[in-house]
């Protein structure tokens, strides 16, 4: 059993956050903040990508109940559009983090990219949500939320699937962008057919005499 770590820092109010829905081709980004107390403790808790949904779904509760603050915020396709992904999930995270009603001490972060928020430091971590528990924490809140917003979405666009595949590119979800169009959920800026994006032709390095004699044409 993985063990996660309570905490990254010495700061009590050490905020985890983490973001979902990064890699789909609809729908929002969705991000949490969370911050728990010393003593919280559940060993079922893991990054979210490691866990069913059922177990999600039970472990979802027990975090809401149980942390100091949470809070969950999202960037919708429009946005993400215009700003590019990576900067939506820095600010979907920053939107999170402004719905707490305790302000965080310390911020930690998956993966590798994110921005200064306010005055306060921070730290990114590679694969985070699988060593600390806010961060788990995190990606569970994150996750569930923006699973809800697609299932909702399925009720009003049912040939994509949305129900299962959540928007992320599955084949079936890609035929049927074939078949139907695209919807105002789409992301327009990403690759929505799987296309391969045509190779730039490679340069080809003269010999010196030949580059001197075609300078001569």
């Amino acid at each position: 059993m993985n063990v996660l770590s309570s905490r990254f820092s010495t700061f009590l109010l050490e905020c985890g956050c983490d973001e979902a829905g990064r890699g789909c081709l609809a729908g929002p980004v969705v991000a949490a903040a969370v911050i728990l107390p010393p003593d919280f403790y559940c060993p079922e808790l893991n990054d979210s990508k490691l866990l069913t949904e059922k177990v999600r779904n039970k472990l979802r509760p027990i975090i809401e109940s149980q942390a100091l603050v949470w809070a969950v915020a999202e960037v919708d396709n429009n946005e993400i559009d215009k700003i590019n992904i990576l900067n939506a999930s820095i600010l979907a995270m920053q939107r999170a983090m402004d719905k707490l009603d305790i302000s965080p001490e310390f911020i930690i972060v998956d993966g590798n990219r994110f921005k200064p928020y306010r005055d306060i430091p921070h730290k990114t971590l590679v694969k985070g949500d699988s060593k600390f528990l806010s961060i788990a924490a995190a990606s569970v809140l994150a996750k569930t939320h923006r699973d809800e917003i697609m299932e909702a979405l399925h009720v009003r666009f049912p040939v994509y699937d949305w129900n299962k595949n959540k928007a992320y590119p599955t084949m079936k979800h890609r035929e049927a962008i074939k078949l139907y169009g695209t919807t105002t959920f789409h992301r327009l800026t990403f690759n929505l057919l799987g296309e391969e994006k045509p190779k730039k032709p490679k340069k080809i390095k003269l010999p010196n005499k030949l580059k001197q004699r075609e300078e001569l044409f």
